[in-house]
């Protein structure tokens, strides 16, 4: 991997073996949804505030360019609490196919789409999870927000907002979803030992968080005073909405974080922030633009990724491209627990680890699976970094007539000068190795 990406300087943090329960700490994975890599004050954003993400960031290992595996939110979050590849874990679309000639909305009351649903459900049960692992050893784990893998208490989790019920409503997330938009009350609680009534009821135990509110995701509905903060410096109001959800995410994250300091416990807790994929906003309407959400591009697929552990982990920024496969790994080796033989990632407090990674690879699949146990019928492109170059390889079957992609990422960040007729031999050698990492990397139904 060419030295010009790379930076040196990280601090060790492994716990070697098993650890002592008593001695485990704390864990609380922060995940955005839907929000642009560059958008964060420590990310160099010109308008967006984000204070309490940007105190976080120079209290952490930053890594500046994170990626996540698949642009797609179902996709993307397993990959993050697996540590496995999408065509791994078998989640590679948000949905099953679609029954011809009908709508989400209808699809919703079909036996035959919900019984693919359940499929999809039990096919990621099947997998390792950070969620599994922490409650196996003796954690008390909670879920918030995003889910979509049904009851999240089915899924490892000691306790969860999720029902995952689809005759009430269940899907990606339902009363999960009201984290973060409504108020923070549960996580705060969970932190402290104490259930609604207000009483105290913690255990001797450690935590593990999930805390993944849909924010700044659509709909862009902030509170006004945020709304008119934005609206004098964009012609837009749809880009005002948008950067207004992102600091009423970031409030929400500060809120979490201030209660982890009163509580005593900030030093004895790691905190992982990333986003579960890219968001460009269109200026004139609602939703996302183009080389966003769901591309393969570095709009849809780019994320910071910070890691804090006072005293154990040394804060920096970091330039070596890491993926969202890596979190996993490295939340349980920090918690001298072990990964999954598994699991494909690296634990990103191992420097050696990190610059000996030669690539790193990537797909997008449709919204909806084409076919639900071949992820290969439902693939639209693949993706590969190396050395600072990027290759977006177009399927035939989604994509007829597309050709390969190649951008030196450094000097064209936007991807805009395809180089790929000047680059022939680079191109050939990146799709051989992403062909070589797709055929080691099947899904086992």
């Amino acid at each position: 991997m060419s030295s010009s990406i790379l930076m040196g300087g990280f601090l060790l943090g492994l716990l070697c073996g098993e650890t002592p329960k008593s001695q485990r700490p704390n864990v609380l994975l922060l995940l955005g949804d839907d929000q642009g890599y560059g958008d964060y004050g420590f990310m160099g954003h010109k308008q967006i505030q984000t204070p309490h993400l940007d105190r976080l960031c120079s209290q952490s290992q930053c890594f500046d360019r994170g990626y996540v595996p698949s642009s797609l939110c179902r996709a993307s979050l397993a990959s993050i609490i697996t540590g496995l590849w999408p065509q791994e874990h078998g989640i590679t679309s948000n949905d099953p196919p679609l029954p011809k000639g009908m709508a989400m909305a209808k699809a919703m009351k079909d036996p035959g789409f919900l019984a693919d649903r359940a499929k999809m459900v039990e096919r990621f049960n099947r997998q390792p999870s950070l969620a599994k692992a922490f409650t196996e050893a003796g954690y008390r784990t909670l879920q918030t927000g995003k889910w979509w893998e049904g009851d999240s208490c089915r899924c490892g989790f000691t306790e969860g907002m999720t029902h995952g019920d689809p005759t009430k409503g269940g899907r990606h997330g339902d009363e999960g979803l009201k984290i973060g938009r409504q108020s923070v009350d549960t996580v705060l609680r969970f932190i402290t030992g104490e259930k609604s009534t207000g009483k105290n009821t913690q255990e001797p135990k450690p935590f593990f968080i999930w805390y993944a509110p849909m924010m700044p995701h659509e709909p862009h509905n902030p509170p006004k005073r945020l709304v008119e903060k934005y609206q004098d410096k964009t012609d837009s109001i749809h880009l005002a909405r948008y950067w207004a959800m992102c600091e009423w995410f970031d409030e929400t994250v500060g809120e979490i974080l201030g209660h982890l300091e009163k509580s005593g416990q900030a030093q004895n807790t790691i905190v992982v922030y990333l986003a579960d994929n890219g968001w460009i906003q269109n200026t004139h309407g609602p939703g996302f633009a183009s080389k966003s959400k769901r591309s393969p591009f570095d709009g849809g697929l780019r994320t910071p990724i910070l890691l804090r552990y006072p005293i154990h982990l040394k804060p920096g920024r970091f330039q070596a491209p890491v993926s969202s496969i890596d979190v996993a790994p490295t939340l349980l080796a920090l918690a001298g627990l072990k990964a999954e033989t598994k699991q494909k990632g690296v634990n990103l407090t191992d420097s050696a680890a990190v610059m000996n990674r030669t690539f790193l690879p990537g797909a997008i699949f449709t919204h909806n699976a084409v076919v639900l146990d071949n992820p290969a019928k439902s693939l639209e492109y693949g993706w590969i970094i190396q050395a600072g170059w990027k290759l977006i390889l177009p399927t035939q079957d989604q994509h007829p007539g597309e050709k390969p992609l190649l951008f030196e990422l450094l000097s064209d960040p936007k991807e805009e000068k395809n180089m790929a007729a000047l680059q022939p031999e680079k191109v050939k050698h990146l799709a051989q190795l992403w062909q070589t990492w797709w055929e080691q990397s099947k899904f086992v139904p």
